[in-house]
Order: C-alpha cells, then structure tokens, then sequence
C-alpha cells in the first residue's frame, strides 16, 4: 500500500513525497480511510508508529476540500497534554500544508500571551493546544469553539495521567453537535476508555501492535544497583563511555534531573535537564543546542522527553524506572530511530524491583542483565540464573527467584537514607 491509495490530494502527496514518506505505517493505513468517512475513531499506538500523521493527513485534507468562509475561523482542535508535543505537531502539520492555504498555530503555556493573542487574531483553522491555556483563551473570549469540526485528543492516556481529566471533560463538553472526535493513547485503560464512552459516538477500533514492535533496534540492558550512591557512579560511568555519544538520561522528578545535570556538569561533560519548570524559550533552547551537538547529555523528566524527537541519540538511560511500563517504552523510543540502532541501559536497585517486573511483563521479554568491573553490585546476584531472554516459563521462574534473592540480600541498608535524600 502508498499513500496513493489512501485517496489523499496531491498537494499531500506532494509534501508526503518530498519528505520521502511513500508508504503509510500501519496506523496510518487504517486511521486514515475511518478519518476522512468522518468516522470516530480509538487508536490504540505506540510512540514512533507515526500517529501524529495519521491524524494530521486527513484534517489537513477536510480542512483544504472546503475553505472556511471569512470570519469562521477554528475548525480542527488538538489537544496535547505538553508543549513539545504540541510544537512537534504543529512541525508536521505545517510540513504536510505546504501547498495547501491551511494555517495552523500551537498555544501553550510558557508562550507568552501577547504572541498567542497575535496568532489568534489571524483566525487559525487549526489550532494545536495544551488543555490548560486553551481553556485561559476560551474564558477570555479569544478562542471559539462553535465551528469545531474535528476534536483530536493526542496522548490521551497522558493527559488523563497528568490530571488533565477535567480540562479535557470541559473542552470535549463545549464541542459542537456532530463534532467528529479522535482519542489517540499508547495504551487504552480505564479513564481514557470512561471518556470515549461518554463524548464519542460507536467509535471505530484502531489496535497497533504493543511494546516489542518498537524494540526491534534497541538493545536493553540493566545493571543492578545497591542504592542511589551506586547508581551515581555507575552513571558517571556510562556517562564516560565515548561511544555514548548522544544520550537522554531519565530521571522521576525535575528536582532529580536538575541536580544530576548538575552533578554531571561538575564531572566535564556537556550536559543539561529538561524538565516542565523551564521556560519554553529555556527549553527550545536547550533543545536546539542538543540537535546541534553542543549538549551531549540531556537530562529530562518523562513529562518535558515525550516529545523529544531528536535523531542520532546513540543511549538512553534510566536512572530511575518508570512506574508506568508504556512510559518505559516511550523513554527507550527516543533511540533507535531512523534506522539506526540504539542501546537503553536501565539502572535499578531493590526498590525499582516492582516496576522492572511490570516492565518485563509488558514487552515480554528480561532485561539482559550487565556488570562493570569495579562497580559490582554487593548485594546483587550477578550469576543468580536470571535469563538473558527470558520467554519460558522456566527463564522467567528463575529470573523472579534471582530478583527475590536480591532483595533479601540487599535489604534495606542504604536505601532509606538514599531515597528519603531524593524525596
């Protein structure tokens, strides 16, 4: 299948072309058709399984096959729970128009008003939002919602998670009768299911394929860790590697990725954190100087890396687990791309065991299991039986009998004062 045959304008086909884009991903090829019948639809996809296009493509079309009458204004809304992501989106939706008379605009927060009141004024007929500011437009009168055409709720389970659930209900509430919705999530739990049932009409079913599909290039690794002094040197220690020669270390909280970034800074290495209490102007700087090679670590938080779409990043490393398993999937996702291998190295001590196990539950697979000599874990279990594939049942058996016996042999010293430190 081309993009041909999905019936797309050759003004898109032009720009799909010119991108090198010929051949629709799999959630492309069966969103796109559902989107242009003006159907509802649930799409159920990964990171990097070109969602964004599959939704972009077809509002581009309907928004380019009848142009608005003067004074219309808004008639496609996506909401996107943060501003790289928004940013991101509005990349390709500017990239795919280039021969269409479609403008389109993001609004954030971090942006200064005075900018988004401008680019209000030009009368957008699609608008790129986080939930947040969207809603300060609308109280203000600058933001109209009645011409809506097409409600698009990007990285829906996200925004639920980040507690975005009311912002979204008062936004999905204020559409049109007739609206078309389309709810995009890496994974379709309870609260985004609980919305679908209550703002969309019979949707249509979009499954793409799980964890695995993402992983084929990327090369997982754990190492295990007594506490955090443990994991701050073994950081340093990756950190040191030349091959590593473009990396995103994740970490749970802002104040974590600023002070490891610190701590990194202090070591010689051109590092900084990307976190959701910077600026935008401090954050598309930061990301700027990564593209271009001047920072060489990146330090984020799973809020400010979902966005991150940066090329030629050769590791990713956990300093802390995800405690959700689709997040860790989202974070090693950032390497491996275009082609290119990647490798994702977790760091994980007895308290991140529940979260590794979740992990490795998701993508059907263990993490192969790595040791730097000089820097072994006292009491890990290095030769503890654990498998380096982990499929059957036997592997998985023995790997959960060798993660218990970490545990009991770790124990709690160190670890209190350790994370009670980073609390």
């Amino acid at each position: 299948m081309t993009f041909d045959d999905l019936h797309l304008t050759q003004p898109i086909l032009k720009a799909l072309s010119q991108c090198g884009h010929h051949t629709p991903t799999p959630v492309q090829a069966q969103a796109i058709p559902k989107i242009l019948a003006g159907r509802d639809i649930i799409a159920s996809a990964n990171t990097g399984t070109g969602k964004t296009a599959a939704f972009v493509l077809p509002i581009l079309q309907r928004l380019s096959a009848a142009q608005s009458p003067p004074g219309k204004g808004l008639r496609a809304l996506v909401l996107t729970p943060t501003r790289e992501l928004a940013t991101q989106i509005l990349q390709e939706a500017r990239t795919y128009s280039r021969y269409l008379k479609v403008h389109s605009i993001a609004i954030y927060g971090g942006m200064p008003f005075g900018d988004q009141i401008r680019a209000l004024s030009q009368l957008p007929a699609m608008i790129i939002a986080t939930p947040g500011r969207l809603i300060d437009h609308i109280w203000r009168g600058r933001i109209d919602l009645s011409n809506v055409e097409i409600l698009v709720l990007d990285e829906a389970d996200r925004m639920l998670d980040m507690g975005f659930i009311n912002d979204v209900e008062f936004i999905s509430e204020a559409m049109p009768e007739g609206c078309q919705t389309l709810l995009f999530a890496a994974t379709m739990g309870e609260a985004p299911t609980r919305l679908a049932r209550k703002f969309m009409k019979n949707p249509d079913r979009i499954e793409i394929a799980q964890g695995k599909m993402t992983l084929d290039k990327i090369e997982q690794r754990l190492h295990l860790a007594d506490g955090l002094q443990h994991k701050n040197r073994l950081l340093r220690h990756l950190c040191a590697d030349t091959n590593v020669t473009r990396a995103i270390v994740f970490s749970a909280t802002k104040r974590d990725a600023d002070s490891l970034a610190r701590e990194l800074g202090a070591q010689g290495y051109p590092v900084a954190a990307l976190h959701g209490d910077m600026t935008q102007s401090a954050r598309n700087r930061t990301m700027e100087n990564m593209k271009r090679g001047k920072i060489r670590i990146l330090v984020a938080t799973d809020v400010a890396g979902r966005g991150i779409d940066i090329t030629g990043v050769s590791h990713v490393i956990n300093f802390d687990l995800p405690r959700c398993a689709e997040d860790y999937v989202n974070r090693i996702g950032r390497t491996g791309r275009a082609e290119e291998s990647g490798i994702a190295i977790s760091l994980a001590s007895r308290a991140d065991l529940p979260y590794l196990d979740r992990i490795e539950r998701y993508i059907g697979q263990n993490l192969t299991i790595h040791v730097i000599p000089g820097l072994e874990p006292v009491h890990g279990l290095i030769n503890s039986g654990r498998s380096k594939a982990g499929h059957n049942g036997a592997d998985k058996k023995r790997a959960a009998s060798g993660r218990q016996a970490f545990g009991r042999r770790q124990g709690t010293r160190g670890l209190a004062g350790a994370r009670s430190a980073r609390s």
